[in-house]
């Protein structure tokens, strides 16, 4: 352990320290910029003459580059500074979104947003492994509310942020606002960051970046095909049968590094019990999330009508209560462990989504927030407490391994979750059609079934949640050589 982190003064336990605020602070634009894109679509079909499918890209594109480029980023932060890790992350994401600004034509735009996210891919885990290396155990819930508040707060911003910024002018606005307070984050951060730790000189399997990068990147997009109609069926199939296959020769390969080198991503991660549940909890959470995520704009926009602004005005207070809560759920953590909230948390998840399964078309907007507000506010107590303990179950040589894998699962199970729902939907209201049923009815029962697949499926995290320990502390699990 380094001496800078042993000498750390005890007042800090109660302060965030800085590096990590600052962290905290460029982690939240990336992640803004992240979902501002998902009202543009129809000026971009516009603008650039494309059709939806290929204006779609600019996000399958960004998941796509963020599954290719995680599993890279445990190598890369233990060789590299914490200065030179963040200068990095955002000047290839400043690269990005200027690029992006400019594009004359749409594969320029495609480009830009791929060059944005392999800067993104980077943060996140920068910011993880640097809470997990300064902030000490006992204070670690609070600190990582905060981050929770930072990364949770943005994409729920970022639909109603684009769509004011929509109502000025192009689609390029979004880009060109996001550019000085990227950059002055940036200037900032780099004035006042102090690195943490000594990086670690060591060499990279390029056999293994490569697949991972087929593997994962095959994975996402084989899964993000999913829906697009029969015809594609075969395709999407081979994609993520291939996907998979790649990512098993992965595992394999890096089991074989584990024992005659380094391995680019550290599987021994995997046998502490309580990271393996960790993610098992995190990647059905998310899964659920992100498949509401899908479901709720097409819901309100096709079926009631509603503007991408007022969508996006609607679900709002959803994810700022789940942001707002995060220190608050940050606090309880340190005080009470994790059963007090994930339990609860998890009970919360199940019901909301079950409450979701009972959509009309004259549901009350009321009862949409409603559930929406204790869907995100269910989230906040299940994921801080399982981020912390987690991460806080492995040994500190181990910490950007984690977070890597932490990273990587986000996005295969945020592609899974949004491939499931999508499927669910188009095969149910396909099948209602050619029945004879009207098409809006028809989605309205999609939807109705999808919301039930992913209720049971939640259902997992409550037991999942009663397998995990209050804290990661006093077990074995935890001592570092």
């Amino acid at each position: 352990m380094p001496a800078a982190i042993q000498d750390r003064p005890t007042a800090q336990a109660r302060r965030t320290p800085l590096v990590v605020r600052l962290l905290v602070l460029a982690t939240f634009v990336v992640i803004l910029n992240e979902t501002l894109m998902i009202n543009a679509i129809p000026r971009l079909m516009e603008s650039l003459q494309v059709t939806e499918h290929a204006a779609q890209w600019v996000s399958t594109a960004f998941m796509l580059t963020m599954a290719a480029v995680i599993p890279v980023t445990g190598w890369f932060l233990q060789r590299v500074t914490t200065r030179s890790g963040y200068a990095i992350a955002m000047g290839v994401f400043l690269t990005g979104t200027a690029l992006c600004a400019v594009a004359p034509t749409f594969t320029v735009l495609l480009l830009g947003r791929i060059v944005q996210a392999a800067g993104t891919a980077v943060m996140l885990p920068l910011l993880m492994t640097t809470l997990m290396t300064v902030v000490p155990e006992e204070d670690r819930g609070r600190v990582m509310g905060n981050v929770t508040l930072s990364i949770s707060v943005a994409p729920a911003l970022g639909p109603a942020v684009s769509g004011l910024i929509l109502q000025l002018g192009s689609w390029r606005l979004l880009f060109v606002a996001v550019l000085p307070i990227a950059g002055a984050v940036t200037y900032f951060g780099l004035r006042h960051l102090t690195n943490i730790g000594e990086p670690k000189v060591s060499t990279i399997d390029w056999l293994s970046a490569a697949l991972a990068a087929l593997g994962f990147g095959g994975l996402v997009y084989g899964l993000s095909l999913f829906g697009e109609g029969k015809a594609n069926l075969g395709p999407t199939i081979g994609l993520v049968v291939a996907g998979a296959a790649i990512i098993a020769t992965f595992v394999l390969r890096q089991l074989k590094l584990q024992r005659t080198g380094a391995p680019l991503m550290d599987l021994r991660t995997l046998t502490h019990r309580t990271f393996a549940l960790s993610l098992v909890l995190m990647c059905i959470a998310f899964l659920a999330m992100m498949g509401s995520m899908i479901l709720l704009p097409l819901y309100l926009q096709n079926l009631r009508g509603l503007t991408p602004l007022e969508t996006g005005l609607l679900l709002m207070p959803g994810g700022l209560a789940m942001g707002l809560l995060g220190p608050t759920v940050g606090k309880l953590y340190d005080r009470f462990g994790s059963r007090p909230l994930v339990l609860p948390g998890t009970i919360g998840l199940v019901v909301s989504l079950a409450g979701f399964t009972q959509i009309s078309t004259t549901m009350p907007y009321w009862q949409v927030l409603a559930l929406h507000a204790l869907l995100m506010v269910s989230l906040a107590a299940t994921f801080t407490p399982i981020f912390t303990l987690g991460m806080g179950a492995l040994p500190a040589d181990m910490y950007p391994h984690g977070s890597s894998i932490l990273g990587t699962l986000q996005q295969v199970a945020a592609a899974l979750g949004t491939a499931l729902v999508v499927t669910v939907m188009s095969a149910r209201a396909s099948q209602l059609v050619a029945t004879g049923a009207p098409a809006a009815t028809a989605h309205l029962s999609g939807m109705k079934l999808a919301f039930v697949v992913a209720t049971v499926l939640a259902v997992a995290t409550i037991v999942v949640a009663f397998l995990l320990p209050s804290r990661a502390s006093g077990s074995v699990e935890v001592a570092p050589h």
